[in-house]
């Protein structure tokens, strides 16, 4: 089928204006939060800087406006008060654990009913296994699931039935497969096979669905319905509801903790009496509502209905799954030369039917002997291309595993190799750990879906027949001509900018590495380090050390460098700033000193941001590496990093003259640059560095600390600032997936009073494992 646009030329225009921030990114992790519109922020300022909103205990005006609000989003989901009940939380989290914890499962010593959640199911689901009042906990298989829509009422059923619940979600949100809302009344009034003692009432984790596919109440009827509001609107965050049908409201009353106005009476001395209030809202929303976030709901409706013309979701729903399906059969589409697919789809649906799939691509990529790039190699690559994506398993560790086909003995091998959720961990053994997820939203185009499959395209296509090398291949083709040595001392005194290379002598060691290295940081007006993955620019920042003081210059400050004395806190000419800041970098909290007011114009004006401050790392709070506990200072993982030019050199013969984006190829000390190096070696043969488990550069010892896994960063050329595609995709493909280019070093042994002759002979030494 052809991709039919369903927004009108003036509502795409809206649409576009509303998002103009986006400028030239590429959004595709709507299933993670929707985006907010300029206009639906003008809106919520409007309403809030136009009245006086205060705690709802003390004023019947805000109590009125969010019993308004209440109504008004029953309606969006086309109920009414009468049916259902509408319960404010933080979240569809908080909403699953409040019915987990709430819900009734018998009375008295009769034995309890079940709880059942199907295995593809958020976290957040599984998380309740922990708080119902029963031991009667099942998972349920998606196969057995959807076997409910074709049984009957079992008319063995015993009675009286046993109150039990179902969880579900109406949309995966691993890959967008839609489950029949049918079930829901199917489920509560026939039952579940095997389970004939249970009358079961079902939880609808509604989160993902709501995004971007309309749900209506009067048609399907669940006890219990959770969702998010950010999900559906972007803003406010840290809002969800728990919509509770009427005759169900009832079994929440297994609830302890109570908090607020949440009591009619409650007595301070040992007794404890207290009582509830009646109204289910009343006795469930503990302490202060989110009062002000739930008033912006009303012009985040409202806009929504605006730009995009009833029926909203309706519409949404058929503009996302074309985009869904575009993006599925393009990806579908890509072969390799030899005629493997370059990506393995992870999916339920052929996206057939927007009833049955969502608005969800999952997939991982494929090289061309059929083994899978780590998906961190592949968030890299979308990153360096402008386009933002979801990796993982999204928290949804049943759907993982059925997709991915790990067994719980290979999710818990993983795990004791190391990964954990959320990590960059995508590979271990050749077997992924994870995969990418795109998702779309009303303000998505089909150029950014066309932009993704692009990228695919050119970054992992193979053209030829030729495959990755053996690591006997590459060692083969080099000859010994030379003993291993140091040929470039490079230290970057400011974080992500440009290089100081020490060209004759030698250069100090210190407690941290090289002497001054990464010493210095800077941030935004917020705070947050600036690194050349937020700003390549950064990279034209060039650094000199003379006489105890660091002079920065920049190409269009050609006249204006700036000094600061090493030996103090402040600049040349001014008095020490004492001023303290706190950033974080690689996830540790930094705490530096500010440089003061010259400085911080300085490198606003060089990088053309307003706002940015320079800091220099304090030594009130030295900063460890986790593992050794050796001090760091402002570099990521390691106190140094060697990268071997000979290996540099293999790298650069192995990207296609053409493969450089158009650009001609960079030279070998170019390329080199690009590592961000602190030892720069050569050595009698490629990759030899890999091998070494500790490292003597004259007579200075190092330890090895492992490899250096790469990131979008040594795509942007350290000249000019500019993005290619290379070298990470040739790394990729020339090791399997693992983007590991260099090692990381830490001092051993006797530093002190030493530094680090050029031109010294290196010794690698390979210790033989047990």
């Amino acid at each position: 089928m052809e991709f039919v646009e369903e927004f009108t030329d003036e509502e795409r225009l809206k649409i576009e204006q509303d998002f103009s921030r986006l400028a030239d990114k590429c959004y595709l992790d709507h299933a993670g939060t929707a985006l907010y519109g300029e206009s639906q922020l003008r809106a919520v300022q409007e309403l809030l800087g136009g009245g006086l909103y205060c705690n709802p205990h003390t004023s019947r005006t805000m109590e009125d406006l969010i019993d308004l609000v209440r109504y008004r989003v029953l309606r969006w989901f086309q109920t009414r008060p009468a049916d259902y009940s509408l319960v404010f939380t933080s979240g569809t989290t908080a909403s699953l654990k409040l019915v987990a914890e709430s819900f009734e499962f018998g009375q008295g010593d009769a034995e309890p009913g079940s709880f059942v959640y199907l295995r593809d199911s958020h976290t957040s689901v599984l998380g309740m296994r922990e708080l119902v009042r029963t031991g009667r906990v099942q998972p349920i298989e998606r196969a057995e699931l959807l076997q409910a829509l074709n049984e009957p009422e079992d008319p063995r059923r015993q009675h009286p039935l046993r109150p039990s619940l179902l969880v579900f979600p109406a949309q995966c949100n691993f890959n967008g497969a839609k489950y029949p809302l049918e079930l829901c009344e199917l489920i509560e009034r026939n039952g579940l096979r095997g389970y004939g003692g249970d009358a079961f009432h079902v939880c609808l984790d509604a989160a993902s669905h709501v995004s971007t596919s309309p749900l209506d109440l009067s048609r399907y009827r669940p006890s219990f319905v959770c969702l998010s509001f950010y999900k559906i609107f972007g803003y406010p965050t840290g809002l969800g509801a728990l919509l509770v049908r009427r005759d169900a409201e009832p079994l929440l009353r297994g609830k302890r903790y109570y908090g607020g106005g949440t009591v009619k009476i409650a007595l301070s001395g040992p007794d404890r009496f207290h009582e509830l209030r009646d109204a289910l809202a009343d006795r469930l929303e503990d302490g202060t509502i989110n009062f002000l976030s739930i008033a912006a709901l009303l012009p985040c409706l409202e806009t929504l209905t605006r730009l995009i013309p009833g029926p909203t979701m309706d519409r949404i729903q058929r503009h996302t799954f074309q985009l869904a399906r575009h993006c599925y059969r393009e990806l579908q589409a890509l072969q390799h030369a030899n005629g493997g697919r370059v990506v393995d789809l992870y999916h339920d649906t052929a996206f057939g039917d927007a009833r049955t799939q969502g608005a969800i691509v999952n997939f991982n990529v494929l090289n061309d002997d059929g083994g899978h790039v780590g998906f961190a190699e592949v968030a890299c690559m979308a990153a360096n291309h402008g386009i933002y994506l979801r990796t993982g398993c999204f928290c949804n560790p049943g759907a993982c595993q059925r997709h991915l086909r790990l067994a719980d003995d290979d999710l818990l091998r993983h795990y004791r190799a190391g990964h954990v959720c959320g990590d960059a961990n995508d590979l271990i053994d050749g077997q992924p750990t994870g995969s990418v997820r795109v998702s779309f939203g009303y303000c998505t185009r089909r150029s950014d879906v066309d932009r993704l499959v692009a990228m695919v395209r050119r970054c992992y296509v193979r053209r030829s027949l030729t495959g990755p090398l053996s690591r006997a291949d590459v060692l083969a083709q080099y000859k010994s001509y030379d003993r291993p040595r140091l040929v470039q001392l490079c230290l970057y005194p400011v974080k992500s900018c440009g290089p100081l290379r020490v060209t004759a002598g030698g250069w100090p060691l210190a407690p941290t590495g090289l002497l001054y290295d990464r010493a210095f940081l800077i941030v935004d007006e917020h705070g947050a380090a600036m690194t050349q993955k937020k700003l390549p620019a950064m990279c034209r920042i060039q650094p000199d050390i003379a006489d105890g003081r660091l002079v920065l210059r920049h190409a269009d400050l050609e006249d204006e460098p700036l000094t600061i004395e090493l030996e103090g806190d402040g600049e040349a000419g001014e008095p020490a700033a004492a001023h303290l800041c706190q950033t974080k970098v690689c996830r540790d909290s930094v705490q530096g000193v500010d440089c003061g007011e010259r400085a911080a114009d300085w490198v606003s004006r060089a990088l053309g941001v307003s706002g940015l401050r320079l800091l220099r790392q304090s030594e009130q709070e030295p900063r460890r590496q986790r593992q050794t506990d050796r001090a760091l200072s402002l570099n990521n993982q390691a106190q140094l990093l060697l990268v071997n030019r000979t290996s540099v050199r293999w790298l650069r013969d192995k990207v296609g003259d053409g493969d450089w984006d158009g650009a001609d190829a960079p030279s070998l000390d170019a390329l080199v640059d690009r590592f961000r190096g602190n030892l720069i070696v050569e050595t009698v043969r490629p990759l030899e560095e890999s091998d070494w488990r500790r490292v003597l550069v004259g007579p200075s010892q190092f330890t090895v600390d492992g490899p250096c896994t790469r990131c979008q960063m040594i795509c942007i050329d350290q000249a000019t600032g500019e993005r290619t595609a290379e070298p990470l995709r040739t790394i990729s493909r020339e090791f399997g997936g693992r983007m590991r280019f260099g090692v990381y070093l830490s001092l051993a042994g006797d530093w002190a009073d030493r530094e680090l002759p050029l031109g010294a002979t290196v010794s690698g030494v390979i210790e033989e494992s047990e």
